[in-house]
């Protein structure tokens, strides 16, 4: 069991290299952006961004995960190639029409979310651009399923590298704005997709087969519904914020939003390893056992993340917006309940699974529908009273509300027995050590982020210890780390369904309207 953790833990840290590199670059880049982008762009961004992730669900209706789902049972290249060739037929055709639909009507959505046509380009930018990323999970996925983590995470990282260079170009060089990040995003992914066309080749052929069709649309259809819950959750958030508060704290919330996200560069790329991972080892005798450790251990992470972005908020927004602080510290708060939001959406993650492998996916609309009546519920309860804080809480109350639902329907069909003392001992550990980092003194941001943030390392690990948390053979690999000498060595290269709960997100920064191939997450 130790070798399939080490096996996971290496891949993840493939699939995220690039995208910590890259959100270093973008966090870099900030105080450059916020002097060419008002809050009200940024508050447009946000609702495109809010936008690109509705229309990628209808654009991909639930294929992606069948695709994930069925590669695992047609073992011959050719019923693959089957597979692959039917889902691409399908989207082609249906897409087509919904991109021309969308398209005709742009005008008027702008006007509705913009109280006016000044982004419409940029609009129809992102409806065409969300159109072409609906095909790119074919050799993505593919890529994840053959334990190529070098090449996945190379393209990746070089498709965000282009996007951030394009935006430096268009944004700042030329004074394109909001059209210019946009514009970068949909130029970037015709020439990835140019790039993809020798991983598409071998998959799409001239098969198409009906039964295949029908039965991957009934894995897939019931993610559609899940899916755009959602996205309610996700980003309705902005919509009924907008409809009571000025677009500026649009803005602003949405960069505090986006800070609070950065725990998803663990999370997304502990998505991309985990579920080729639980599909591969979901027959093995100790299955249960081997699912219940990395769940331990998934959460002893998000919650350290957690613990630290929450202490460190208000000091990374200062640090990054510089004179512009003042419009953003604001979101120092957001930025904490944003990131509860993330730990509870990678709850969801680790402890759903069993109705991904039992193919009982009609549970996840439930689950999250749920989640996304109460979203909405607190949302208008909240926001007209207290504005984008009400909002964070209602984020948050809505991804623990489809963590505990997701989690009591996974049990039913597939039950496995999770340390619940040990992730407790966890959660108390990741709250002190907030507190405490929270509690020193006022100091300059640089100071701050690196004092609050080394506090929370140091109180978290030192409490651990001392209650007990872990195990013997735990102490052994951690003092055989600690002993281990001479270079490291050559990592292979590595490996999901976006699970049933895809990580979503809209927050963006000018670094991330899309700058993932299918990260859906993002909130």
């Amino acid at each position: 069991m130790l070798q399939k953790i080490r096996e996971l833990a290496k891949n993840l840290a493939i699939y995220g290299l690039g995208d910590v590199a890259i959100s270093v670059i973008n966090l870099l880049l900030l105080p450059v952006y916020v002097r060419y982008l008002s809050p009200a762009d940024y508050g447009a961004l946000a609702l495109l961004g809010s936008v690109e992730v509705v229309a990628k669900i209808f654009f991909r209706w639930g294929l992606d995960g069948s695709f994930m789902r069925f590669f695992y049972e047609y073992e011959d290249a050719a019923a693959r190639q089957r597979l692959a060739s039917t889902i691409f037929v399908f989207l082609l055709a249906v897409n087509g029409i919904l991109l021309a639909v969308s398209l005709v009507l742009s005008s008027a959505l702008a006007e509705a979310l913009f109280n006016g046509s000044s982004h419409v380009r940029a609009l129809q930018l992102t409806l065409l651009n969300t159109f072409a990323i609906a095909f790119t999970f074919f050799p993505f996925h593919l890529l994840r399923m053959e334990k190529r983590a070098a090449e996945f995470s190379a393209l990746t990282l070089a498709r965000s590298a282009a996007t951030v260079i394009l935006r430096i170009v268009l944004v700042v060089g030329f004074g394109f704005g909001v059209l210019g990040v946009v514009l970068a995003d949909t130029v970037v992914t015709g020439l990835l997709m140019l790039v993809l066309l020798r991983w598409f080749q071998p998959l799409i052929g001239r098969a198409f087969s009906r039964s295949m069709l029908a039965e991957a649309l009934r894995f897939g259809l019931p993610r559609v519904p899940h899916a755009a819950a959602q996205q309610v959750i996700a980003v309705g958030d902005k919509f009924i914020l907008t409809a009571f508060r000025p677009l500026a704290e649009v803005g602003v919330y949405s960069i505090g939003v986006s800070f609070g996200l950065t725990q998803k560069l663990f999370l997304g790329a502990f998505e991309y390893a985990w579920a080729p991972f639980y599909y591969e080892h979901a027959r093995d005798p100790q299955a249960t056992r081997l699912f219940s450790s990395m769940t331990t251990y998934g959460i002893a992470v998000l919650a350290l993340l957690t613990s630290g972005l929450s202490a460190i908020g208000g000091d990374l927004l200062a640090a990054a917006t510089q004179d512009q602080a003042v419009y953003y510290v604001a979101a120092a708060e957001v930025v904490t309940w944003t990131a509860v939001g993330v730990f509870f959406q990678g709850v969801y993650l680790l402890t759903s699974i069993g109705l991904n492998i039992t193919k009982n996916t009609g549970y996840y609309p439930v689950s999250t529908v749920t989640a996304a009546a109460g979203n909405l519920g607190l949302n208008f309860l909240l926001v007209p009273r207290f504005g984008m804080m009400g909002a964070a809480w209602a984020n948050a109350a809505a991804y623990a509300l489809q963590a505990l639902l997701a989690y009591r329907f996974s049990q039913r069909f597939f039950p496995v027995r999770y340390e619940t003392r040990r992730i407790a001992l966890l959660i108390l550990a990741a709250l002190a050590a907030c507190f405490s980092a929270r509690a020193l003194p006022s100091m300059p941001p640089i100071a701050g982020v690196v004092v609050r943030g080394t506090t929370v390392i140091v109180v978290y690990g030192v409490l651990l210890a001392l209650t007990g948390f872990f195990k013997q053979e735990e102490l052994r690999v951690l003092a055989g780390l600690r002993g281990r000498r001479g270079p490291p060595r050559t990592v292979p290269p590595p490996e999901v369904t976006e699970l049933g709960g895809e990580i979503v997100a809209a927050e963006i920064l000018p670094g991330e309207l899309d700058g993932a191939p299918d990260r859906r997450e993002r909130r």
